[in-house]
């Protein structure tokens, strides 16, 4: 099985994915091969300039985005941003603060409270459950 795991390929836009950056903003050798997973591991492991590069300044992924700004990617795009942005753009919209993007922030805090208010009743409820035995 490992030396099936060594020849492993994958296609740009998974390894860009796995990068957390915008694949066409990527060299156009990368955009054009396929990466292996040891090429992808020395990637994150050695990052080349262009990587460095693109993760400092962008333009970011959608998801990047969405998490630098602290929303959800549904958010981003019920704010009107589809397209990928740049650390500058993002740092704008967070001084900017536009109405869609306080309430998108107030709404992912909601869904983070949620979250975590479900986790502790499961939680509880195993320890309940536990307790009985």
């Amino acid at each position: 099985m490992s030396s099936q795991q060594s020849t492993q390929t994958m296609k740009p836009a998974t390894a860009a994915k796995k990068l957390g950056v915008y694949l066409p903003a990527t060299p156009a050798s990368f955009q054009e091969g396929v990466v292996s997973r040891a090429e992808l591991n020395e990637l994150q492991a050695n990052p080349p300039e262009w990587l460095s590069e693109l993760r400092r300044n962008g333009p970011h992924p959608r998801p990047v985005v969405a998490a630098k700004l602290g929303v959800s990617i549904a958010g981003l795009a019920r704010g009107g941003v589809t397209e990928a942005l740049t650390t500058e753009q993002i740092e704008a919209l967070k001084q900017e603060r536009p109405e869609w993007l306080e309430k998108e922030r107030a709404t992912q805090a909601e869904v983070r409270k949620e979250t975590v208010r479900i986790k502790n009743l499961k939680k509880e409820k195993a320890e309940r459950a536990t307790g009985r035995d």
